[in-house]
């Protein structure tokens, strides 16, 4: 299922964020959904002010003035205390184990200090305990996935809404929920068939208006949508943004560059593997920014008492693809087209399904386009009848 919208323009507000303005952590933020790192490989965060903080605690689903969902942070930090202390005997300093409200913890990750390491430590372990309970909470709630997802899209949308009414060049605006067939389909083809692997079941496209406008709407995706947190790692697929240029463009980006958290190995093995194809079945010529975020959703009025130790927090694995509106039209052109695309993951599905028989006869296992009108499915009618045996002369 495909929807298009294109979102309605409202009054302007807060205009859209220029490459110059980007902060430290927006930078730290726009990579990591362009080469699919991990959060837990940090050391350091780059919260400016509590205002930082408190948009980053709303994006997390978490409400600063809210009594209950503070309450809740500390909850995750004893979580986090007891888990170092049980498996690893670390001895935590009263500053970050307990002394200061949790809040606090992310200025204290920010800033220069011998705190500094150790709050790193014990939000990377919330971060973890905090997942993990959404996680066992989406099992327990008497809802429909279906109903998680439309909370999603109704999320999605009110954001891009927002975005539009802000004068970000939002062109077209599609999102998608897979099918059933589709998503057998996809199994099939795969090397993991496992079902925890697909992370495009609900998958939302964005076309801007030129490759320059790509590095403010990542921005404004990050400071109002996605927690940069919960990008998958090693999901990622950036064929039309690359760091390096988009650092080599702003003296401003440059200035920070080494403030950057580095790790030039593993930077380069993300680049390479972002840099890849979308999968094996892409044309050569498609090209697109995409990411992977385990979405958080609020659940309140669903969570019953015998739940309420797992938050009120659920996630939802949602992939997320960025294009300029001339790259958009390329991607429609020749074997980068869906048609394409389609076709070439239906023969190798058909080739993996009928594997085997081609020894007993290797003229009647062929995989071949299907027909236009015919089922994807169901064999040619003359695969599927007997073979007739000749009679002795």
């Amino acid at each position: 299922m495909v929807t298009t919208w294109t979102p309605p323009v409202g009054q302007q507000r807060e205009p859209p964020v220029r490459v110059d303005e980007l902060t430290l952590e927006d930078l730290e933020a726009v990579r990591l959904m362009l080469r699919g790192s991990s959060v837990v490989d940090w050391y350091q965060l780059h919260f400016r002010d509590e205002s930082d903080v408190d948009r980053f605690l709303r994006v997390n689903e978490f409400d600063p003035a809210s009594p209950e969902d503070m309450e809740r942070l500390e909850e995750l930090r004893l979580d986090a205390v007891e888990y170092l202390s049980r498996n690893f005997n670390m001895e935590l300093p009263d500053a970050v184990a307990n002394r200061v409200p949790a809040r606090d913890l992310f200025l204290m990750a920010s800033r220069d200090g011998k705190q500094k390491t150790w709050a790193c430590i014990i939000l990377k372990v919330m971060h973890i305990v905090h997942h993990l309970a959404g996680r066992e909470l989406s099992t327990r709630l008497p809802i429909s996935i279906d109903r998680i997802y439309r909370q999603i899209e109704l999320k999605v949308m009110r954001v891009v809404d927002e975005l539009r009414a802000a004068a970000y060049p939002v062109i077209e605006f599609q999102w998608s929920r897979k099918t059933q067939d589709s998503l057998i389909t996809k199994l099939l083809a795969k090397r993991s068939t496992l079902a925890a692997s697909i992370y495009d079941k609900l998958r939302f496209r964005m076309i801007v208006r030129t490759p320059e406008d790509l590095p403010g709407m990542l921005v404004a995706l990050h400071r109002r949508l996605i927690p940069f947190n919960y990008v998958v790692p090693g999901a990622s697929v950036n064929h039309l943004l690359p760091f390096r240029r988009l650092m080599d463009g702003s003296a401003a980006l440059r200035s920070m560059e080494r403030l950057l958290q580095h790790d030039s190995t593993l930077e380069k093995q993300q680049e390479r593997a972002a840099s890849a194809p979308i999968n094996e079945f892409s044309g050569k010529r498609y090209k697109i920014v995409n990411f992977v975020a385990d979405l958080p959703v609020r659940v309140d009025t669903f969570v019953d008492e015998q739940s309420r130790s797992f938050g009120n927090v659920v996630f939802v694995l949602t992939e997320f693809q960025l294009v300029d509106q001339e790259t958009a039209l390329e991607n429609e052109q020749g074997d980068s087209n869906h048609e394409a695309y389609k076709d070439r993951q239906h023969r190798s599905v058909r080739l993996r399904l009928m594997r085997g028989l081609e020894r007993r006869n290797p003229r009647r296992v062929t995989a071949r386009p299907t027909r236009p009108g015919r089922s994807e499915t169901r064999p040619p009618a003359r695969e599927a009848q007997p073979e007739r045996r000749r009679r002795p002369r």
